[in-house]
């Protein structure tokens, strides 16, 4: 806490300075940048613009040489890195000082945060003095609304972390009393932030009245049904343990998850994309340079060679920059596919079997075949050159690899690698339509109220995408490897769509977090492709890979031995760092902890 006592100036507020009066002359006659000062900076909507145009750095994009959120399933059972994920790995220790949470360009991407309230307060800052800029309300209300929604979105993280919390909405000061305040129960922080979202949809402008490269009300819509989803079933599942919130099941979030969902699917102001092709339009949905024209992309991130804002994506999706350590999408994730009879594999009489990638992929959900190579796949298509790479099979030996075998091809367009410069436009997605109807369809099967018409509104409109067999709620086959057997088939099976559809794109940990579902991995290690060693003769098994007893191959059977060891009564959160609560003896440590 002691970092939110911070009055110097922020570096966003200077570079606001620059291009909002950088080519005024009376501007020479101002204080110097190191005094500038609330009356000299909030003064025009101009300002209040380039001060909010800071905080679209938060969300996750391509960042560094990284894959952006291709790769934030990592820490998940979905995909898994060439080392473990610590907190499943359950190596997390307390911090002995909060660090700046990695909202940073140079980054790979910013899925970690801290226990620091730095960002809160410039909202605070900005929420304190805007009314001071002369303005007509309509010319005003935009940024008033992303303020609001970026403090949301700030403490939903904080949230996922670290569950009960400081509600700070001023900014402090040394003498300040809320300095020392304890720590509120999650569910009061959850209300306080869907406050905020509530002014955000009331303020900010709807689709169409606004930049495209700005918030709009229907991603505060969409955004807020995040929330009521995570908090809804996080208090479902948890409930009765430490973690859960005393005589709540969650119900009430579920069903303003649902309102909220609903509420955005009827203002019809998004869709599913489709160009009529299932074989690609999944797999194309991410690969795009210009979203301007996409109905299914809320609000999306624009790369640019001749604004030099590039990025290294589709050289890390092919492997050539992957620095977080080369790893690959899990067996786990690739056995959850239904075949296109709609049936699980442990039942379909179209499953192949996997033993090879050829098999792998036969008869299986399209999304399978978008969303991982599969032989005879393109890798590179050289412009101006007929020579087309390949992929045939998984390789282990080299860093343009894949350590699972099942290599990522979510996100690559194999025609725009640009190995010269090593720098690209794709575009990243930050919002997109699809989450609504999953989040929708999840609660109200959570509820218990789901219906054929909802299937058919939303799990089935992004199978119709694919040319997938839809989902029937009077005959949903038992499946006896269903994640969560003790929960109904309509929850199993709207779960496994919602992992399918989303897949690699950073949603899974939080799934598994608010489902309490840590069982799904403790005690196991991810695994790989059936490994046939004769297509290796140059690597030895147990020196340059290790494979299972069954045939798999198996990252982790040396570093993690025993399997994750997730501590299922400390790691759903992380711990405080020890100094915070040193600095303020009213806050508690995190259970387990």
């Amino acid at each position: 806490m002691k970092k939110i006592i911070k009055i110097s100036v922020n570096i966003a507020c200077i570079f606001c300075l620059f291009v909002v009066f950088g080519c005024n002359k009376d501007f020479l006659k101002r204080p110097p940048l190191d005094q500038v000062t609330n009356e000299t900076f909030w003064t025009s909507t101009q300002s209040l613009e380039a001060y909010m145009d800071k905080f679209y750095i938060i969300f996750p994009a391509y960042k560094g040489r990284g894959m952006g959120q291709f790769q934030a399933d990592y820490a998940s059972d979905n995909m898994a890195r060439e080392t473990p994920d610590e907190r499943l790995a359950g190596l997390l220790s307390p911090p002995r000082a909060a660090s700046g949470p990695h909202y940073d360009e140079t980054w790979y991407a910013n899925f970690d945060v801290s226990y620091n309230f730095d960002w809160i307060r410039n909202v605070n800052i900005f929420l304190q003095h805007y009314s001071a800029v002369e303005a007509p309300w309509d010319n005003v209300r935009q940024y008033v609304g992303e303020a609001y929604f970026f403090r949301a979105y700030l403490y939903f993280d904080l949230l996922k972390f670290y569950g009960d919390l400081p509600w700070i909405n001023e900014p402090l000061t040394p003498q300040s009393e809320a300095l020392y305040s304890a720590r509120l129960p999650r569910n009061v922080i959850v209300d306080s932030i869907l406050q905020d979202c509530d002014k955000a949809i009331e303020y900010l402008y709807t689709k169409g009245n606004v930049s495209a490269s700005r918030l709009t009300q229907g991603v505060a819509q969409l955004f807020k049904s995040r929330v009521c989803l995570y908090e809804g079933t996080w208090e479902k599942y948890h409930q009765g343990t430490p973690f859960g919130v005393q005589g709540s099941d969650g119900t009430e979030y579920l069903q303003l998850a649902e309102q909220t969902a609903r509420a955005l699917m009827d203002t019809h102001a998004y869709g599913i994309y489709t160009s009529g092709q299932p074989g690609t339009d999944y797999q194309n949905l991410f690969n795009q340079i210009d979203l301007s024209g996409n109905p299914e992309v809320m609000l999306w991130k624009q790369y640019s060679l001749a604004l030099d804002k590039t990025n290294y994506s589709q050289m890390a999706v092919i492997g050539w920059y992957d620095w977080i350590g080369y790893g690959g999408i899990t067996k786990w994730l690739v056995d959850s596919y239904l075949c296109m009879d709609g049936e699980p594999i442990s039942v379909s009489s179209e499953y192949q079997g996997d033993h090879t990638l050829k098999d792998v992929f036969a008869n299986r959900d399209p999304r399978l075949g978008q969303t991982i190579f599969k032989p005879g796949d393109p890798v590179q298509i050289e412009a101006g050159d007929d020579t087309t790479k390949v992929f045939t099979e998984p390789t282990f030996d080299d860093f343009n690899n894949s350590r699972t075998g099942y290599r990522i091809k979510k996100g690559l367009d194999p025609h725009f690698i640009q190995p010269q410069q090593q720098k690209g436009e794709m575009s990243a997605i930050l919002f997109r339509y699809a989450e609504c109807l999953l989040n929708y369809a999840e609660a109200k099967a959570e509820l218990g109220t789901i219906s054929q018409a909802d299937l058919d509104e939303t799990v089935n409109v992004l199978r119709d995408r694919v040319g997938m067999t839809h989902l029937d709620l009077q005959h949903i086959t038992h499946d006896p490897n269903w994640n969560f057997p003790n929960l109904s088939p309509i929850i199993n099976e709207v779960r496994r769509e919602r992992r399918v559809e989303l897949a690699c794109e950073g949603y899974r940990l939080d799934d598994l977090m608010r489902w309490a579902a840590a069982k799904l991995f403790i005690g196991k290690r991810p695994k790989g492709v059936y490994y046939i060693a004769s297509n290796y003769p140059n690597l030895t098994v147990g020196k340059d890979i290790f494979v299972d007893d069954k045939g798999y191959v198996d990252i982790y059977q040396k570093v993690l031995p025993n399997g994750f060891q997730f501590k299922a009564d400390r790691d759903y959160l992380r711990p405080l760092p020890l100094n915070e609560l040193t600095l303020n003896t009213k806050l508690s440590q995190n259970p387990g902890w």
